[in-house]
Protein backbone atom coordinates (compact mmCIF):
# COMPACT_ATOMS: atom_id res chain seq x y z
CA UNK A 1 0.00 0.00 0.00
CA UNK A 2 1.52 3.09 -0.92
CA UNK A 3 1.89 5.99 1.27
CA UNK A 4 -0.72 8.97 1.37
CA UNK A 5 0.34 12.80 2.00
CA UNK A 6 -2.55 15.39 1.37
CA UNK A 7 -2.12 18.70 2.73
CA UNK A 8 -4.48 20.45 5.62
CA UNK A 9 -6.86 23.25 3.86
CA UNK A 10 -9.58 25.73 5.51
CA UNK A 11 -12.15 22.59 5.09
CA UNK A 12 -10.07 19.62 4.58
CA UNK A 13 -7.59 17.91 7.21
CA UNK A 14 -4.16 16.51 6.20
CA UNK A 15 -4.00 12.96 5.90
CA UNK A 16 -0.72 11.53 6.00
CA UNK A 17 -0.33 7.43 5.93
CA UNK A 18 3.15 6.09 6.55
CA UNK A 19 4.01 2.45 5.17
CA UNK A 20 5.41 2.39 8.52
CA UNK A 21 1.75 1.66 9.87
CA UNK A 22 0.61 5.09 11.21
CA UNK A 23 -2.25 7.41 9.93
CA UNK A 24 -2.91 10.81 10.49
CA UNK A 25 -5.85 12.78 10.30
CA UNK A 26 -5.79 16.35 11.76
CA UNK A 27 -7.18 19.98 11.27
CA UNK A 28 -10.69 20.75 10.30
CA UNK A 29 -13.14 18.90 8.17
CA UNK A 30 -15.83 20.57 6.75
CA UNK A 31 -15.80 19.91 3.35
CA UNK A 32 -18.69 21.03 0.96
CA UNK A 33 -19.14 17.29 -0.57
CA UNK A 34 -17.77 14.72 2.49
CA UNK A 35 -17.64 11.62 -0.18
CA UNK A 36 -15.38 13.85 -2.53
CA UNK A 37 -12.77 13.74 0.47
CA UNK A 38 -13.59 10.22 2.38
CA UNK A 39 -14.46 7.78 -0.43
CA UNK A 40 -10.60 7.02 -1.25
CA UNK A 41 -9.71 6.96 2.34
CA UNK A 42 -12.76 4.52 2.74
CA UNK A 43 -11.46 2.22 -0.47
CA UNK A 44 -8.10 2.91 1.00
CA UNK A 45 -9.42 1.01 4.42
CA UNK A 46 -10.56 -1.91 2.90
CA UNK A 47 -8.05 -2.49 0.89
CA UNK A 48 -4.97 -2.08 3.22
CA UNK A 49 -3.23 -5.55 4.89
CA UNK A 50 -1.33 -4.09 7.64
CA UNK A 51 0.07 -6.01 10.99
CA UNK A 52 -0.73 -2.69 12.88
CA UNK A 53 -2.05 0.61 12.38
CA UNK A 54 -2.59 3.03 14.83
CA UNK A 55 -5.22 6.45 13.68
CA UNK A 56 -4.15 9.63 14.98
CA UNK A 57 -6.94 11.95 15.00
CA UNK A 58 -6.77 15.07 16.02
CA UNK A 59 -9.25 17.02 14.52
CA UNK A 60 -10.20 20.16 16.10
CA UNK A 61 -13.62 20.38 14.24
CA UNK A 62 -15.97 17.86 11.81
CA UNK A 63 -18.97 18.60 10.87
CA UNK A 64 -21.76 15.95 11.12
CA UNK A 65 -21.29 14.55 7.57
CA UNK A 66 -17.41 14.32 8.30
CA UNK A 67 -18.10 12.87 11.57
CA UNK A 68 -20.46 9.85 9.67
CA UNK A 69 -17.92 9.22 6.79
CA UNK A 70 -14.95 8.99 9.24
CA UNK A 71 -17.03 6.54 11.33
CA UNK A 72 -17.74 4.26 8.17
CA UNK A 73 -13.55 4.61 7.60
CA UNK A 74 -13.04 3.54 10.89
CA UNK A 75 -15.79 0.75 10.89
CA UNK A 76 -13.97 -0.84 7.49
CA UNK A 77 -10.80 -0.85 9.27
CA UNK A 78 -12.39 -2.33 12.35
CA UNK A 79 -13.75 -5.21 10.11
CA UNK A 80 -10.56 -5.87 7.94
CA UNK A 81 -9.32 -9.01 8.72
CA UNK A 82 -5.89 -7.56 6.56
CA UNK A 83 -5.75 -5.01 9.78
CA UNK A 84 -4.18 -7.26 12.45
CA UNK A 85 -4.64 -4.91 15.26
CA UNK A 86 -6.01 -1.13 15.27
CA UNK A 87 -5.15 1.30 17.59
CA UNK A 88 -6.80 4.87 17.20
CA UNK A 89 -5.10 7.75 19.60
CA UNK A 90 -8.27 10.48 20.13
CA UNK A 91 -6.60 13.87 20.49
CA UNK A 92 -9.39 16.56 21.95
CA UNK A 93 -8.79 19.80 23.98
CA UNK A 94 -9.11 20.61 27.39
CA UNK A 95 -12.53 21.40 27.95
CA UNK A 96 -13.68 20.39 24.30
CA UNK A 97 -15.78 17.77 25.93
CA UNK A 98 -18.21 17.16 22.85
CA UNK A 99 -15.18 16.00 20.90
CA UNK A 100 -14.14 13.58 23.90
CA UNK A 101 -17.73 12.20 23.91
CA UNK A 102 -17.54 11.67 20.27
CA UNK A 103 -14.56 10.08 20.50
CA UNK A 104 -16.05 7.65 22.97
CA UNK A 105 -19.33 7.02 20.63
CA UNK A 106 -17.18 6.09 18.00
CA UNK A 107 -15.31 3.39 20.32
CA UNK A 108 -18.70 2.12 21.62
CA UNK A 109 -19.50 1.31 17.84
CA UNK A 110 -16.37 -0.77 17.18
CA UNK A 111 -15.65 -4.06 18.47
CA UNK A 112 -11.82 -4.92 17.55
CA UNK A 113 -10.19 -0.75 17.61
CA UNK A 114 -8.32 0.39 21.05
CA UNK A 115 -8.68 3.37 21.72
CA UNK A 116 -6.35 5.72 23.71
CA UNK A 117 -7.51 9.16 24.37
CA UNK A 118 -4.85 11.85 24.51
CA UNK A 119 -5.71 15.55 26.55
CA UNK A 120 -3.79 18.76 25.12
CA UNK A 121 -3.97 21.73 27.03
CA UNK A 122 -4.96 24.51 24.94
CA UNK A 123 -2.31 27.11 23.72
CA UNK A 124 -1.86 29.71 25.93
CA UNK A 125 -3.23 33.23 25.10
CA UNK A 126 0.13 36.01 24.58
Amino acid sequence: MDSINSKATATFPEVVFMKSGKLLIKGRSIPSDVRDFYQPLIDWASELKIKHLIVDLELEYMNSASAKKLLYMLKILDINHDVEKLTVRWHYEEGDEESQISGQIFEKLLTRADFRYTLHREAASN
